[in-house]
């Protein structure tokens, strides 16, 4: 019993040995396998890798282990790589079957980066992978998926954006994956399905739960595959295709399915009943299709819903107060826009949890009612472009504390809030175009501190800027108060923001314009009374940023020279300084704006040539010079360095010199106007080379720009065409003008023939000039022209008769010339007023009183000679149709009475039986009345 004592110590520590041997063995991490790290070097040997995300992998001792490796994930126990994933590393280059020596991976993430080439088929040997995402790999290209099939346990693949278009089979693919539950194949150029048995239920997927098939271009020959899957889905992505035709009632089946997006796509017809039963939907887009119909009442059975976008469609009908009348405080995305609903503004008061309202572009009227306030979390209100009318108060508006987007333009509200009354929300965006604020600068606008975007515009505020107004222009990033009748100067702030777009036009503010005001980003002064010069501008400094790139101070007072410093403004697209009074020389430093597309300095009093570096600007697409002082030539450099130019305006200045044929070369141009000039020579025959003027459509004279902003920024150019003997703007329609006027200048030498090329033209004015010869002969090809001039030339001949073939022409002059002949007769040329044709001697015939020699009869004036001759053919009109009806009447009668008693004999003796019987009665008859006659004057 004594050694007992000793035995448990020794016991004691055998126990302890093994038990530190057991915490060693838990503690060791076991290094990763050689030929696995070989792989993964081979791996790297074909990625660019520009960033150094891979440099901790390598053959130094440090970097011996790569389970500590960036991106590479080991198990504890046996050291094999069980995860690589280097997502958003910006690598490039090829991805090498090297990786199938992974062979206890189970999770692979290469996806954005910019990997190409053709995706290793070996990755289908990975046997263990649960997890498969290359997506947003554009160049990488896939020419078929069969390799997946041998992938049991893979539950995720994701193949965003790789090039799938050869693989024909796909559909087949995914059948054989049963554990497959997530599927993104979005924007992967996917062929569309070819009908066949192999593509039936068996063996299909039955635990698939997301599908992602958006932005493929798929048709409706999807859906006998899709409906394999209606018991197991939950998230149903088919956007952005070419899904046609109606919605099938098979959608209806989906009873499990949570989130079904459905739009941009080309569904027709009405929404079906069937959606009713999808009860567990929380996401339900339909937008951007051709919907039509009204909104099914069986859309009130979806208490789930959280998310009901049914946008730009062409659903009708009445908003009723129960068209969701499932109001159980789920729904918080409520998009109808850009519809033709109508009725009154429907009652929402049952969806406290509405985060978003839009109702914009429908046809909604009555009232804003005031229990939109009840609201709480409502953060985007938007229901512009409808027919709302009446009183918005303090109390529809001001207790939405979370509102940060408010939208009620182009209705007719009327804001009746008082100076106390203070909002609690703090907006970061105020669109109240059209609405009535005014008169009083609407003072609650102040605490608003967070604006991003302000419209104010056409609001009926006549009222002078507050000067708490300019602390809200730190953040923002559009402000629009155009079209009131706001008044007083602007202030020369420190600085305004150089991603600000401001549009303070069509007002009377006046005074010189600020220095600091050019350090906006879109700046529209115009249609105001400032004045002075704008020289001043050039100590500007502007900001980083978008830099300056629209500036209308158009329409105003302004005067001086140009600034000589447009290098600070290289951003420049748009300038227009039309209708001022600037004067001198159009400096040299405007040849450093090589963006800009628009140049408007029309009515000033320029003068000098125009300056030769304005050939730098090659992106000019519109020169509207006209009514200045400018002089000297056209200079051939505008047609051989500005070919992008569709208008060229250079109406009513001093140029001399002869049409450069250079100006040949403008192929897109649409509208030449050099008339009311000084111009000399012949008119080019090269002018058929105006690629734009001979063939069908329309280059397009607008650009958008964001600007950060939730709503682009459109500009539409425009310019003043002399049209039909008025200056007229044209604005949205400028890009279907095709026009030449060459009028009032010094032209000499004939019309040349090739003019008549220009078969889309829709306006020629060659008149005021000093032309001569006959008019082209081929003129009538110029089918689509509304109006000709040649009016006060010396041309001469006889008028072509296929000028009377231009069915569209309504405004005609030729007067003034030496023509001769007879005027072509036709409907078009008669309907002319006769001063179409004045001052041409030699002219005659309708609508001229001149009776051309050929039609003269008698001595008889032409116009009475035509009345004679055409009551005398009325007349024998009438007799021939007298006489004919007698002779009709003749046989007729004739031979339907005696032609039948002459060939039927039956119908003969009863003729003549009752002729007899006739005979009989009268007899009877006379000699009766005759002795009743007798016998009274017996009596």
């Amino acid at each position: 019993m004594a050694t007992s004592p000793f035995r448990y110590f020794i016991s004691l520590f055998l126990l302890l040995l093994c038990f530190e041997a057991c915490l060693r063995v838990g503690d060791a991490k076991v290094g990763c396998r050689e030929r696995e790290r070989q792989a993964l070097l081979h791996f790297k040997q074909g990625v660019v890798d520009d960033y150094g995300v891979l440099s901790s992998w390598g053959n130094g001792e440090d970097k011996r282990d790569c389970c500590k490796w960036a991106g590479v994930e080991c198990n504890n126990q046996t050291g094999h790589v069980i995860m690589l994933d280097l997502h958003g590393g910006y690598l490039g280059g090829k991805i090498g079957p090297s990786l199938a020596e992974l062979q206890h991976l189970k999770h692979l993430n290469l996806s954005w980066n910019h990997f190409e080439g053709i995706l290793p088929t070996q990755l289908g040997n990975l046997s263990k992978l649960q997890s498969l995402d290359l997506g947003y790999n554009s160049d990488m290209t896939c020419g078929n998926l069969d390799w997946l099939s041998h992938l049991p346990s893979l539950t995720h693949l994701d193949l965003s954006w790789v090039n799938l278009s050869k693989a024909i089979h796909w559909p087949q693919a995914i059948n054989k994956m049963p554990s497959l539950t997530e599927l993104y194949l979005s924007h992967t150029q996917l062929p569309p399905i070819i009908p066949t048995i192999s593509i039936s239920h068996i063996n299909s997927s039955t635990s698939l739960a997301v599908l992602d098939l958006s932005s493929n271009g798929l048709t409706s020959s999807i859906y006998p595959w899709l409906f394999n899957f209606s018991s197991s889905l939950v998230h149903l992505d088919l956007s952005i295709n070419d899904l046609n035709g109606s919605i099938p009632d098979a959608f209806g089946n989906m009873t499990t399915l949570a989130y079904l997006d459905l739009s941009w796509n080309e569904l027709r017809g009405s929404i079906p009943d069937a959606f009713g039963n999808m009860t567990t939907l929380a996401y339900l887009d339909l937008s951007l299709n051709q919907l039509e119909g009204e909104i099914p009442k069986s859309l009130r059975d979806l208490c789930n819903l959280q998310e009901l976008l049914l946008s730009r469609n062409n659903l009708t009908g009445l908003l009723e107060k129960d068209f969701l009348a499932c109001s159980n405080h789920t729904l918080e995305v409520l998009d109808l826009s850009y519809n033709q609903l109508k009725g009154s503004f429907p009652d929402l008061s049952g969806f406290s949890q509405l985060r978003e309202l839009h109702l914009e572009f429908n046809q909604l009227n009555g009232t804003l009612p005031e229990s939109i306030g009840q609201l709480a979390q409502l953060q985007v209100l938007s229901i512009p472009s409808n027919s709302l009318r009446g009183t918005v108060s303090a109390n529809h508006l001001f207790g939405l504390s979370n509102l940060i987007d408010l939208d009620l333009s182009f209705n007719s509200l009327t804001f009746n809030i008082s100076l106390e009354q203070v909002p609690q929300f703090r907006a970061s965006r105020i669109m109240l175009a059209s609405c009535k604020l005014g008169p009083r600068f609407p003072n609650w606008l102040q605490t608003q501190e967070v604006l991003s975007e302000l419209d104010i515009s056409a609001s009926g505020i006549s009222d002078v800027i507050p000067n708490w107004f300019w602390n809200l222009t730190s953040d923002l990033q559009w402000l629009n108060i155009s079209n009131n009748h706001i008044s007083g100067t602007l202030p020369n702030l420190t600085s305004y923001p150089s991603y600000l777009g401001m549009d303070m036009s069509s007002n009377c503010l006046e005074g010189s314009i600020p220095q600091s005001v050019f350090n906006a980003g879109w700046l529209d002064l115009s249609k105001n009374l400032f004045s002075g010069s704008i020289s001043l501008s050039c100590g500007t400094t502007n900001q980083p940023g978008w830099g300056l790139s629209h500036l209308d101070l158009s329409n105003n007072r302004l005067s001086g020279e140009l600034p000589n410093c447009w290098e600070q403004w290289k951003d420049l697209i748009v300038l227009d300084l039309a209708n001022n009074n600037f004067s001198g020389k159009i400096k040299n430093s405007i040849g450093l704006l090589h963006q800009m597309q628009t140049l408007h300095l029309r009515n000033n009093s320029f003068t000098g040539a125009l300056p030769s570096s304005l050939k730098n600007c090659r992106a000019l697409r519109l020169i509207d010079l006209g009514k200045n002082k400018l002089s000297g030539k056209i200079t051939a450099w505008m047609g051989g360095s500005l070919s992008d130019l569709i208008v060229l305006n250079l109406r009513s200045n001093e140029f001399n010199g002869s049409i450069p044929s250079s100006l040949c070369q403008l192929k897109k141009i649409q509208m030449l106007d050099l008339s009311s000039n000084n111009l000399s020579g012949k008119i080019p025959k090269c002018l058929k080379n105006l690629t734009a003027m001979a063939q069908k459509g329309s280059q397009d004279l607008s650009y958008e720009t964001f600007y950060n902003l939730s709503i682009p920024l459109y500009y539409v150019d425009s310019t003043l065409v002399q049209w039909k003997g008025k200056e007229q703007e044209y604005k949205k329609t400028l890009r279907l003008i095709k026009s030449i006027d060459f009028s009032s200048n010094k032209l000499i030498g004939e019309i040349p023939i090739e003019v008549t090329d220009l078969v889309e033209l829709v306006s020629l004015n060659l008149s005021r000039n000093n032309l001569i010869g006959s008019i082209p002969t081929t003129i009538g090809q110029l089918k689509l022209l509304d109006f000709l001039d040649l009016s006060q030339n010396q041309l001469n001949g006889r008028i072509p008769d296929n000028l009377s073939q231009i069915a569209d022409l309504s405004v005609l002059d030729l007067s003034n010339n030496t023509l001769s002949g007879k005027i072509p007769l036709g409907t078009q040329l008669q309907s002319f007023d006769a001063s179409t044709y004045e001052g041409n001697p030699g002219l005659c015939g309708p609508p001229l009183l001149k009776r051309c020699p050929e039609d003269e009869l008698g001595g008889v004036s032409f116009t009475s000679g035509l009345s004679s001759k055409k009551e005398d053919i009325q007349d024998d009109a009438n007799n021939i149709w007298f006489y004919g009806n007698i002779v009709l009447g003749f046989i007729i009668g004739f031979w339907g009475v005696c032609g039948t008693l002459l060939f039927n004999s039956s119908w003969r003796y009863a003729y003549f039986q009752f002729l007899s019987k006739i005979k009989d009665w009268l007899y009877v008859t006379t000699i009766v009345n005759m002795n009743r006659i007798r016998r009274s004057l017996q009596g």
